[in-house]
């Protein structure tokens, strides 16, 4: 048998993941099979086992690949001039852009981490992940004088995990959610206790009062 050139083992590969995380959030953990998976790849089982052996094995592959997509977002969520618009840009992209058939998929995969021990430990492994390159992220604003927080930076990114949680599972289990409207308001509330400092700071400041300010007040400030 001919070795595969990498660029398309790569690409197989991908394409069994894709299948996988679109049979998982459509039928569930359990009810999909490996056959049910091959038939969506379009490939044949021997194929398929060639690449991953168990549903628990394409679990870790689907974690993995987003996990390697989270640090290099992070990592340019670090090197962002305004961290607090990189943060709402990135929640727009999780909680309003991608499809909500991968939020399904993470309620369904939160679901069977609690009885299946094999895919409890790929969730929480990624759950640290999360949280902990998240504080990496404000320890490092932090130090670099970009933010005052009021808390802890790791305490930080343990809100941030449940508010992503939160909009996750709304998103997920509630078709008619409203991310647009919610998430600006969200991303007011972090800013509150991350405190950016700076011209990003101050521009969130005067944006904040804005907001405050009545109807007739605003018109007042204007006709000055």
């Amino acid at each position: 048998m001919p070795r595969l050139k990498p660029e398309t083992h790569r690409a197989r590969r991908e394409n069994i993941l894709d299948a996988a995380e679109h049979c998982f959030a459509r039928s569930g953990f359990h009810r999909t099979t490996m056959q049910d998976i091959c038939r969506q790849a379009g490939i044949s089982a021997g194929a398929l086992y060639v690449y991953f052996n168990s549903k628990e094995a394409l679990i870790a592959g689907l974690c993995e690949r987003d996990r390697a997509k989270l640090a290099l977002e992070l990592t340019e969520l670090a090197e962002s001039p305004d961290l607090m618009a990189a943060l709402a840009r990135l929640g727009e992209h999780y909680a309003i852009d991608q499809p909500r058939e991968k939020r399904v998929l993470f309620v369904e995969m939160g679901a069977e981490s609690t009885r299946n021990d094999e895919v409890g430990e790929i969730f929480r492994s990624v759950d640290r992940f999360c949280i902990n390159s998240f504080a990496q992220v404000f320890e490092r604003a932090r130090a670099a004088g970009r933010i005052a927080p009021a808390v802890d930076t790791n305490v930080i990114a343990q809100v941030i995990a449940l508010i992503g949680d939160g909009l996750f599972w709304r998103r997920a289990v509630d078709p008619d959610f409203d991310a647009k409207a919610v998430l600006p308001v969200l991303i007011e509330l972090i800013a509150g206790f991350v405190n950016p400092t700076g011209d990003a700071g101050a521009e969130r400041t005067v944006t904040t009062k804005r907001r405050k300010a009545t109807p007739e007040k605003r018109a007042e400030t204007t006709k000055v």
